[in-house]
């Protein structure tokens, strides 16, 4: 049987945690939260499990990379300088 590089290669939860670096708890909330990588629904049941595309997984690792510590702070994610206003009572 012939493999084409479009077939997925799902990871479970374990995997892709130690993938990430996280722990399975940590991925697991994320998913909650609806942060982390992209997940496949191995089922139609709430206990049905998961599982992860690799592609998906490593695609969510290069959109993390930043080259400063500001780089991924709220507003330059924005691409907004924040500003700060006084009311008129405390400015002198």
């Amino acid at each position: 049987m012939h493999q084409t590089q479009s077939q997925m290669r799902l990871l479970d939860s374990v995997q892709t945690a130690a993938m990430l670096g996280i722990t399975p708890g940590t991925l697991k909330f994320w998913r909650h939260k609806g942060r982390g990588p992209a997940f496949v629904k191995l089922g139609n049941s709430p206990q049905a499990g998961v599982a992860y595309d690799e592609a998906d997984v490593r695609a969510f690792i290069q959109s993390r990379k930043f080259a400063s510590t500001s780089a991924y702070s709220p507003a330059a994610q924005a691409n907004v300088r924040p500003t700060i206003s006084r009311t008129p009572e405390l400015t002198r």
